[in-house]
């Protein structure tokens, strides 16, 4: 059954819960996109799973962790495959991601953009170019797309690396950004610091 009301929280930044932007704007989804300022947050927190955002609040109940919640949207919302087996490459390319987002950290201390991610980005474009299609898994927009988009555009537009030797992971977010709601969603989307 359906969510009668979602409300999306996390602070005024794309951070952790763009994924979940990203999804809801594919679905075409109506959901309240709830803004904390930093002085807001104190008061906030307490009301939190566990203390921490983003949290998606669905008929009331909130629950936390950020790629659970994207997951579920994806789930929820069709951007989760076809198959078992395509979801099982969808979580296993999200994993995959998650492990570049925990090494991070490391690579804001080395200086040339070309040597701060490429086993990742290798891997990217290798299930790209296995896949065939333009696409991480199957033929359509699934949630492996939207987190290598995310994660893409951020890591370049805070020009900690770069995708220039990646023909398939640049075409992907291409790909992505043409999707028309995600289209209609990124032109109206705030700018933010990160």
């Amino acid at each position: 059954m359906a969510p009668k009301s979602m409300r999306l929280i996390y602070f005024d930044a794309r951070g952790k819960a763009e994924i979940s932007r990203l999804v809801l704007a594919a679905a075409g989804q109506t959901y309240e996109d709830v803004r904390l300022t930093k002085e807001q947050w104190p008061a906030e927190k307490p009301n939190t799973p566990f203390l921490q955002l983003p949290v998606l609040e669905i008929d009331g109940k909130r629950y936390g962790q950020s790629i659970a919640i994207a997951t579920y949207l994806a789930r929820e919302f069709g951007f989760c495959g076809k198959s078992n087996i395509e979801e099982l490459q969808i979580n296993q390319a999200i994993q995959l991601a998650v492990d570049l987002m925990n090494t991070g950290s490391k690579a804001f201390y080395e200086s040339d953009p070309a040597k701060k991610f490429p086993k990742y980005f290798q891997f990217f474009e290798k299930l790209l170019k296995e896949s065939g299609t333009g696409f991480v898994v199957g033929n359509s927009l699934t949630l492996a797309d939207i987190v290598f988009y995310d994660l893409v555009f951020n890591y370049i537009s805070r020009k900690v690396a770069s995708i220039e030797g990646y023909p398939l992971l640049q075409a992907l977010s291409k790909t992505v950004e043409s999707n028309e709601k995600i289209k209609a969603y990124l032109a109206a989307r705030k700018p933010t610091e990160f």
